[in-house]
């Protein structure tokens, strides 16, 4: 079967996205599955980065084989941030120089661009930024996209698109995030 051998020798554009959790729990979860099989995996995290998320700390436990980079400045304008837009939008961009550096330096078999979507419905990046890190993505790399709002150029191009979708959330009920759960 033609397309059994390309999926078998090539990467994949995978798309996480929606209103409902797990965007990046999915992409965590495929990073330790192919850690699991000695791959390296790099995430760049383009929007938190200034609270501590437990994931993030469990992550660190994955060295060498997950390189973690988190360059964002918090979430825009929610969760007490204090940023400017143009702070926001520096760091994406610093964040979008370093993604295009790891997807084409032959380190890493996974790439997570992690709340990437997010920052491009935010208008912190631009479309044309973002299907440029798709367009030089190697071959073999596996590029993911996580974050709400996935542009419908960025589905359009990408392989495998899953979309979370909140049925029912404890911020319904003014709840509260927890530690554990939800960060």
């Amino acid at each position: 079967m033609p397309g059994k051998n390309r999926l078998s020798r090539s990467g994949l554009v995978i798309v996480y996205t929606g209103g409902g959790k797990g965007k990046t729990t999915a992409a965590l979860g495929l990073a330790i599955r192919a850690i699991g099989h000695g791959w390296r995996v790099c995430m760049i995290q383009f929007i938190k980065g200034t609270r501590k998320h437990g994931e993030i700390e469990s992550v660190k436990r994955l060295a060498p084989n997950f390189d973690l980079n988190i360059l964002g400045e918090g979430f825009v304008g929610i969760l007490d941030d204090k940023k400017s837009l143009n702070e926001h939008k520096s760091a994406a961009k610093k964040a979008l120089e370093i993604s295009r550096k790891k997807i084409i330096s032959g380190d890493y078999q996974i790439v997570i661009l992690d709340e990437i979507n997010y920052a491009l419905s935010l208008n912190l990046i631009g479309i044309k930024e973002v299907l440029e890190l798709i367009r030089i993505r190697p071959q073999e790399v596996y590029l993911v996209l996580t974050g709400d709002k996935a542009k419908k150029e960025v589905i359009g191009i990408a392989d495998l698109v899953t979309e979370m979708n909140a049925i029912k959330h404890p911020y319904d009920k003014d709840l509260s995030s927890i530690k554990g759960i939800d960060f």
